[in-house]
């Protein structure tokens, strides 16, 4: 390609991330504008005439937010390590070993994706329920302790790892577990990564199963915290921004810090030395 096909190339793709982001770059401009400004006017204004943090303050000082951030941090952590620990589990013997229904067990995993969550929430809300998990974090926490998509990514990755690697490691006297733990865990750290990723991003913007699982505000996540906001504050578009701003910022954090992990295969850890 020439330099201005390049040009032209990287201009369009520039173009289109844009375009892309233009209602998440309204929602932080929106969050910004002080009170007298009117977020309605019509050519639309879209930098801040008098950029302020008053809107974010109003939200964080007059509501608990600083509660609805914990409770989020502290479902999504434990989603996360739960959904990695189960999740590799269940894949490693439908990877690694053979046994009889290997695959009919595999398959039906797989069968379960189809099923939308909406048909799995009442049984799974019975269960909680006779479990006493309602108000608590780990009833948040359970409909994503364990994931088809999971095993599914999972058992891929622990077959692309080479098997010289566990007929080493068993060389050495490790069992099945420690393989596991010391050899085949490390070789697919990438993988590990992304299931990480969808995790903690589908459990921190779930709205619908901790509207059904906690009705007491202490156990509120940030989705449900802005809904409140938004219903108190219907006619200031500011302040349900800054809250929305405020809810997103931890994922984009959270990317940006797991980002370097992403690597093109994670078999070559396993390799080395």
């Amino acid at each position: 390609m020439t330099k201005r096909n390049v040009f032209l190339y990287y201009l369009l793709l520039g173009g289109l991330g844009l375009l892309l982001m233009s209602p998440l770059l309204w929602l932080v401009s929106t969050a910004f504008k002080a009170p007298g400004e009117n977020i309605f006017q019509y050519p639309p204004q879209f930098f801040p005439q008098s950029p302020t943090w008053a809107n974010f303050a109003l939200v964080w000082n007059n509501y608990p937010f600083a509660r609805y951030l914990w409770n989020s941090i502290v479902v999504s952590v434990l989603a996360v390590g739960f959904n990695l620990l189960f999740c590799s589990l269940a894949a490693y013997p439908l990877a690694r070993l053979r046994f009889p229904g290997r695959k009919v067990i595999f398959w039906a995993v797989l069968g379960t994706l189809m099923i939308p969550f909406q048909i799995t929430m009442i049984p799974l809300y019975i269960l909680a329920v006779k479990l006493q998990l309602t108000n608590s974090y780990l009833g948040l926490v359970f409909p994503y302790l364990v994931s088809a998509f999971g095993v599914f990514l999972l058992r891929q990755a622990f077959m692309g790892v080479p098997k010289e690697l566990e007929e080493a490691a068993r060389l050495d006297g490790c069992g099945l577990l420690q393989t596991w733990w010391f050899v085949l865990i490390p070789a697919i750290r990438p993988a590990l990564t992304t299931l990480a990723v969808f995790t903690f991003v589908g459990l921190w913007g779930d709205f619908l199963w901790p509207l059904i699982i906690v009705d007491k505000p202490e156990y509120f996540t940030l989705p449900l915290g802005v809904a409140t906001l938004a219903s108190a504050f219907a006619e200031d578009w500011r302040l349900i921004g800054a809250a929305s701003v405020i809810s997103i910022a931890p994922i984009l954090l959270f990317f940006a810090l797991s980002q370097r992990f992403f690597l093109p295969t994670g078999s070559g850890e396993g390799l080395k030395g």
